[in-house]
């Protein structure tokens, strides 16, 4: 079965990457934003320092070491952040979806907390199982989903993967 979910838990942690930077570039988040369906944002400085201060606070849920640590830091966003659950289409056709935030125009970091908290949390009850976590390479530490199957992962991608077990492996012969 797809799961229904995975759009939002990517467009989370593909926001994530460029927003847990020092200093987020606001034509990058745009650019980003744009390729997960957002039609033409303008953001402005404030803006996009509350899509960073929104991100860190989701990076927690990658940071968890276990299931019930990740249910208890979505369960807080859910506290701080959610109204109740409705369906929107954005009087514009975009087709019906889910959301916990207050209005279809509401602030940007209360949409991101809380449409990448539903999809995450959808992920977590669905595998049971930490929904994400954060590469294990200490030169990267990106956030990255659990959306498959298979062994847990470690790494954000391949690359990571092997740049780490090179150096291990040539750790091992010096």
């Amino acid at each position: 079965m797809a799961f229904p979910h995975r759009d939002s838990v990517q467009r989370a942690v593909d926001l994530l990457v460029v927003l847990l930077v020092p200093a987020p570039d606001p034509a990058v988040v745009a650019r980003v934003l744009r390729e997960h369906g957002e039609p033409e944002p303008a953001l402005s400085p404030e803006d996009v320092a509350e899509l960073r201060a929104a991100a860190l606070e989701l990076r927690e849920v990658f940071a968890a070491r276990d299931v019930a640590s990740a249910a208890s830091v979505l369960n807080a966003l859910f506290a701080a952040y959610a109204g109740p659950p409705r369906l929107s289409d954005h009087e514009d056709g975009y087709g019906w979806h889910l959301h916990a935030d207050a209005a279809d125009d509401g602030p940007w970091g209360a949409w991101l907390v809380t449409s990448s908290a539903l999809g995450l949390a959808a992920l977590l009850a669905e595998r049971q199982d930490v929904p994400g976590g954060l590469c294990a390479s200490p030169s990267c530490g990106k956030p990255f989903a659990h959306t498959g199957g298979g062994s847990p992962r470690r790494y954000c991608s391949p690359r990571c993967a092997t740049r780490e077990r090179v150096a291990a492996h040539r750790a091992a012969r010096r």
